[in-house]
């Protein structure tokens, strides 16, 4: 076994799960959206990108193309966040929520084609 190819695995499948979990929930309440699950997702992102940044192979460079989408949007939401929040402390409102779920949302596209490709090239390589 790999151990390198069973770390870099997890921090994909890591991110996933992790951007998954933030954007469960109805997007009419704040409350149901943790931002530290988002801070989070994004640090495992960043880790999984450094982790992709050494694979010079053409599955490589798609792995790191979609981490930085998802890296990218991921951000994006949790900059939105921040400026809706307006340090008043009671969370963004519905129409912000709405906006950073969305943006979310895209960056677990990005996220499942990250994992997509991962499982396809595992599949695909021989012993």
């Amino acid at each position: 076994m790999n151990l390198e190819r069973v770390v870099f695995g997890f921090f994909i499948i890591l991110t996933l799960s992790l951007n998954y979990a933030f954007v469960m929930g109805g997007v009419e309440a704040s409350a149901h959206y943790n931002v530290w699950i988002l801070t989070l997702a994004i640090i495992v992102n960043l880790v999984a990108i450094g982790l992709k940044l050494g694979d010079r192979s053409q599955t490589g460079a798609l792995l790191l193309a979609s981490g930085l989408v998802a890296g990218l949007l991921l951000i994006t939401a949790r900059v939105v966040w921040i400026v809706a929040d307006g340090g008043a402390g009671g969370g963004p409102g519905p129409g912000d929520m709405a906006d950073i779920v969305s943006i979310a949302k895209g960056a677990l596209v990005a996220n499942i084609v990250a994992t997509a490709i991962l499982v396809g090239d595992t599949l695909l390589s021989r012993r």
